[in-house]
């Protein structure tokens, strides 16, 4: 056995450079020239090759170590048997046969050793080079600046077939399977690694019956599953006190059927989430394609999920902040009336800040609705419900009609404690209609 310390070769003018990948450990054989590690400086990332080939004893490296030349890498088994068990011709050291390797480091100063001139071109190793390997263990190339590339993009180079001389992995490679990853249409894009649905035959199992989606669905599916999968939901639930709000709008009820209006709970609603929104201006925002800035909107647009027939769609009801609850209430109805008939117009769904989400009149006391991106938060109002509440002033419970708040938000934009605040701020609005007016 011929055990001998590698140390990090001439690698010009760097010094302390990051080890950022380890490519091999003990056990593995290394052909002469194969790869040891990745480092990288604030200008570029190489290999460093080894000079022998043999087998790793030790290592003496950890990524994150910084290294200059001359630094120990590993313990190598150069002897002829762990040489041979690499499936790799033995290269001999390209320093005299008499001088250990441990006491001939040359000095950065000092060129690079050069490949000997007699070994034939097409056994002379790649220029230094970044390694992945496929699943099945055949090696594929890729320079280092492409590894570099790869790592900023999140790309599996091991998933990568390189259109290179010899396989090579080129940047062009790279780019082409991410735009190819983030075109799949399900959970098999980038990152998510979903399996794909099974094909299943359910005749086999009984009676069936099989009716197309409608246009509606089959387009506000695919957006609720991209805005689920792309945004990470939180959700935050809540009650607030309508009692008085209540009785006031019942109070308005012959006044505004006097002006044609249905005035129901979900204008005053709109009011004061503009009012909220106000407060909490990250609620009224979008985050920009970069995903490094937030577009915060100085108008107030406020969308409603409204049912109909074919499915879900959802107007949107313009500068809420400059009008009235009558008028909230009268565009609620026609937009209502357009969307049930199929006669919404596209821009009518469009530019929305904020969705609100009722099914108060349907039941259930609480759900997690999904925001309607690019907006960051949508509320989800369930059906009132009269509850024994402890009043402090007469230390007695008392009767009051309690609306459940569901409020989902984007986690990347707004944090639990802004949520929980807008929730209390709508509580706090909503307890005291005259809070609405101010």
């Amino acid at each position: 056995m011929s055990i001998k310390e590698i140390f990090v070769p001439d690698i010009g003018s760097f010094k302390d450079v990051e080890i950022i990948e380890i490519l091999v450990k003990i056990g593995d054989t290394l052909a002469a020239d194969g790869s040891i590690m990745t480092v990288e400086s604030d200008k570029a990332a190489m290999d460093i090759p080894a000079p022998f080939a043999g087998k790793v004893t030790e290592l003496k490296i950890k990524v994150g170590d910084k290294v200059s030349a001359g630094s120990p890498m590993l313990m190598l088994d150069t002897s002829g048997e762990a040489a041979a068990s690499s499936g790799a011709p033995v290269v001999k050291s390209f320093t005299p046969a008499a001088t250990p390797v441990v006491a001939n480091v040359p000095p950065p100063s000092h060129p690079a050793p050069e490949v000997p001139a007699h070994i034939p071109p097409k056994h002379r190793p790649d220029p230094v080079a970044a390694h992945a390997e496929f699943a099945g263990g055949k090696p594929a190339h890729a320079s280092p600046s492409v590894r570099r590339f790869a790592r900023e993009l999140g790309a599996d180079l091991s998933r990568i077939k390189g259109r290179g001389p010899r396989g090579r992995i080129l940047k062009e490679d790279v780019q082409d399977w991410i735009k190819s990853e983030l075109a799949k249409p399900t959970g098999e894009a980038i990152g998510l690694g979903f399996p794909a649905a099974p094909v299943i035959d359910f005749a086999k199992f009984g009676e069936i019956d099989t009716q197309p989606l409608s246009r509606i669905k089959k387009l506000s599916g695919a957006n609720l599953h991209r805005n689920w999968v792309s945004a990470p939901h939180v959700t935050q639930f809540d009650e607030a006190d309508i009692t008085d709000l209540e009785d006031f709008r019942k109070s308005m009820l012959d006044e505004a059927a006097k002006r044609g209006v249905k005035l129901t709970l979900l204008a005053f609603l709109m009011k004061a989430v503009v009012n909220a929104l106000r407060n909490y201006p990250s609620f009224n925002a979008s985050l920009a394609a970069d995903g490094e800035n937030l577009v915060l909107k100085k108008y107030f647009h406020i969308g409603f999920a409204c049912d109909t027939p074919d499915g879900l769609v959802v107007p949107v009801i313009r500068d809420v902040n400059k009008k009235d609850v009558m008028d909230i209430a009268r565009e609620l109805a026609e937009l209502s009336e357009l969307a049930r008939e199929r006669k919404l117009k596209v821009d009518a769904m469009q530019g929305g800040c904020f969705t609100l989400s009722s099914l108060g009149g349907i039941g259930g006391t609480a759900f997690t609705p999904i925001i309607n991106c690019p907006e960051v938060a949508i509320l989800g109002l369930s059906r009132a419900d009269w509850k024994p509440v402890w009043n402090k002033a007469s230390k007695a419970f008392e009767p009051r009609l309690m609306l459940p708040l569901s409020l989902s938000y984007d986690h990347r934009v707004i944090d639990g404690a802004d949520g929980a605040r807008f929730t209390s701020h709508l509580r706090l609005m909503l307890s005291d209609v005259r809070r609405l007016l101010l």
